[in-house]
Formats: structure tokens, C-alpha cells, sequence
């Protein structure tokens, strides 16, 4: 199967978004906290890789965003 254009735009998407994931652990002041934050989020992006199906993977990253404006609310 052959990727298709919405496929890239969820790459890019995901790159977006796990890049905002590390920008906002910079702000936990412990770095074994940060380092198990980053980890985690890590963790949570692996979950993703397997998905091939668009909707399932944006319901994901919906997960995702939310799970990050919970642990960071000054973020949005």
C-alpha cells in the first residue's frame, strides 16, 4: 500500500505534535521528571505507528493534544 496524501499530512502532524510535546517539557524544572515525561509521550507516539487507518490515527492524536493540555494548560 502506497501512502497516500493524507497519510504525509499525519506524518507532518505527528512531527508537529510531538515536537510540541518536547517544547513544553522544557518547562518541568527536574530533569528525571522531564526525561520520564519525554519517555512517556515517546511511549504514547508508538502506540500511533502501527495505525495505517486516517481516522484512527487522528482520533489519536486528538488523545494526545488533549493528554499534553492536561499536563501543560498553558500551552494552548
Amino acid at each position: 500500500m502506497h501512502p497516500s496524501l493524507k497519510h504525509f499530512i499525519l506524518n507532518q502532524q505527528a512531527i508537529r505534535l510531538y515536537r510540541r510535546a518536547l517544547r513544553a517539557s522544557r518547562v518541568i524544572p527536574d530533569p528525571v521528571a522531564r526525561k520520564e515525561t519525554i519517555a512517556w509521550f515517546r511511549v504514547e507516539f508508538n502506540k500511533t505507528r502501527h495505525l495505517t487507518e486516517p481516522a484512527l490515527i487522528e482520533d489519536r492524536f486528538r488523545t494526545i493534544r488533549r493528554e499534553l493540555n492536561q499536563i501543560f494548560p498553558l500551552l494552548r
